[in-house]
């Protein structure tokens, strides 16, 4: 059943690749996604555990349990309502796009069941190539292609951590190379290895001081950003670190360094989704902003809480992510000052649904997000109270951007623009309201699973007081509605990806150029003047070698001539002349005999 539920998605994905354009490779893949999400549920109540054997007898090991249960039917959920909704784009209608979301998504389940580090770094690699053709998928699009570019390249940067964790592991004595056998690897490579998880996890998962790549991303089409976003590769790193939670706190620097970047992203990518007028830059911030709660649960030993904010961002963000599809399908516009302006009135089902996945992002009460955040930022306060107030301030500024979105699209229709309504296809209009009602709900999924069960638990003043900043944040973000704050840096995204460029990516070229010249006019020259030498050195030795040589051969051959000549002159076929030679061979003889008497 585990090898099934991973195998089945990416082998039908790779089989729909090279389908042509159509309603047959959609029909195809929305069974795939069902048959997977069947096989997720059947998997998360079974908890199946196998292992396969790899190269070098490194085993393959995958497991479906607490935390990855809960993940599986995450990926599945995201991939099945992404193509559905998808279905509804003629340009979204074609083999290539049905399967590279199939083949995404199965990467990131092998990443979510992979107990061992081999599988999990092929799945890895898998998910880093099929996001970098899912961003850039509109082929004449040089930006989104760019985008696609600076995404892949980012987050293959961070993980060459991967690799040089999986050196630590193997030099630490795991030759089984398990995620679980981290904290305990010999001498320092545990430290190795953890800083290099940690690297990899905070690039895939968009966190400072790379979650500049993720704003790039958003070129491509919005189911895309609505998988990427919510259960997958950006979620990817972040539940990484909650898996290697005693890892961090046994590397004892780990933990606070994990916990304070990601209350520092929810912190300043919440105010640089503040700053957006895009809605689909507002809520790829935003995604930086709530995956920084994840990762401050990792750092501060509350995997629970971790989960249950991932749960519930992956529903909200699927939402919100679609609506966003939807009416940029429909209206042509992102702009929340512009074109958005009024989406809600004109479509009252999917603004419907926005709003409560809005109202789920800004944390107010009862949602579940309200209940995720308040189970981290309660994990957060017995580590350090400034975690704890860091959080808070966070948690203000999500509800600040959730109802600046919220207040823009529910604005009046301007009049200069028609107040009609464009329809919008049905199917994807109630997956984006299921999702949304999913979203809000997900807290109480906390009083049924264990995994998702947090503890500390939050006490009722700290819910209280919560719920008290998410209703202050909604009313001020009114303010927010007309237009966003000016400040230049947040609208930039901090200009993190100008500062990587330049304090970056110029300096490694620059050191790359001047390598290159080392090895074009010191080494390459020093070979060639060292090839040359040989083959100088060789022809001496040749020319006076082979002179000696043949000199040598010459005498052999001649004294062996003279000595053929001298033993032919016996041999003159005269009969007494042989008598007389052995006469003289026999008196010699005799000589010596005696002599040798003589002598004893």
């Amino acid at each position: 059943m585990l090898l099934l539920l991973l195998a089945w998605p990416l082998a039908a994905g790779v089989a729909l690749l090279a389908a042509r354009s159509g309603r047959t490779p959609v029909a195809l893949g929305l069974l795939a996604a069902a048959g997977t999400l069947g096989l997720a549920v059947v998997a998360a109540v079974g908890r199946p555990t196998g292992e396969v054997p790899l190269l070098a007898g490194v085993p393959a090991g995958f497991a479906v349990d607490g935390p990855s249960a809960v993940l599986v039917v995450l990926v599945a959920a995201a991939l099945l309502a992404s193509l559905l909704v998808g279905a509804a784009e003629p340009a979204l209608r074609t083999g290539r796009y049905v399967g590279l979301m199939l083949v995404f998504a199965g990467a990131m389940l092998v990443t979510v069941a992979a107990t061992t580090l081999p599988p999990l770094l092929m799945a890895w690699e898998v998910m880093g190539a099929t996001s970098w053709a899912l961003i850039g998928y509109h082929l004449d699009d040089t930006r989104a292609a760019r985008a696609a570019n600076v995404a892949f390249c980012t987050t293959r940067a961070a993980d060459l951590g991967l690799y040089v964790a999986g050196g630590a592991v193997l030099a630490g004595g795991a030759d089984t190379m398990a995620l679980g056998d981290v904290a305990g690897l010999n001498g320092g490579w545990s430290h190795v290895a953890v800083a290099g998880f940690v690297l990899a996890a905070l690039g895939k998962s968009a966190q400072l001081p790379f979650g500049f790549w993720l704003s790039g991303a958003m070129r491509g089409p919005s189911t895309v950003s609505a998988l990427l976003h919510s259960a997958t590769m950006v979620a990817a790193g972040g539940y990484l670190l909650l898996r290697l939670s005693p890892a961090l706190e046994s590397a004892g620097w780990a933990a606070p360094l994990v916990a304070w970047v990601g209350a520092a992203t929810a912190l300043l990518m919440g105010l640089v989704a503040l700053a957006q007028d895009d809605l689909k830059q507002l809520l790829a911030a935003s995604t930086c902003a709530q995956i920084g709660f994840i990762v401050l649960a990792a750092g501060t030993a509350g995997t629970p809480a971790g989960l249950l904010q991932m749960t519930a961002h992956a529903a909200t963000k699927s939402a919100l992510f679609l609506v966003a599809g939807l009416w940029l399908a429909t209206l042509g516009s992102r702009s929340l000052g512009g074109g958005l302006r009024g989406a809600a009135r004109r479509h009252p089902v999917i603004g419907a649904a926005f709003t409560l996945a809005a109202l789920t992002l800004a944390g107010l009460p009862p949602t579940g997000l309200w209940l995720a955040k308040d189970a981290v930022l309660a994990a957060a306060a017995t580590t350090s109270p400034a975690l704890y107030v860091t959080g808070l301030a966070a948690a203000l500024v999500a509800a600040l951007y959730s109802g600046r979105a919220l207040w823009s699209v529910w604005r009046p229709v301007p009049r200069t623009e028609p107040a009609g309504r464009v329809r919008a296809p049905a199917a994807a209009t109630a997956v984006t309201a299921v999702l949304a009602v999913a979203a809000a709900g997900t807290g109480l999924l906390a009083l049924g699973l264990r995994a998702l069960r947090p503890h500390p638990a939050p006490h009722a003043a700290e819910l209280l007081a919560s719920a008290l900043l998410a209703v202050a944040g909604l009313l001020l973000a009114r303010r927010y509605a007309r237009r966003a704050p000016a400040q230049a840096p947040l609208a930039g995204w901090l200009f993190l990806e100008r500062a990587a460029r330049h304090g970056v990516a110029r300096p490694v070229l620059h050191l790359a150029t001047v390598l290159a010249r080392v090895d074009d006019r010191v080494l390459a020259r020093g070979t060639h003047r060292v090839g040359r030498a040989v083959l100088a050195l060789a022809r001496r030795t040749d020319t006076v070698g082979e002179r000696a040589l043949e000199g040598a051969v010459d005498g052999i051959a001649d004294g062996a001539r003279a000595l053929g000549r001298a033993a032919r002159r016996p041999q003159t076929g005269q009969l007494h002349q042989y008598y007389a030679q052995a006469s003289v061979g026999f008196v010699l003889l005799s000589a010596l005999a005696v002599l040798v008497t003589v002598v004893r």
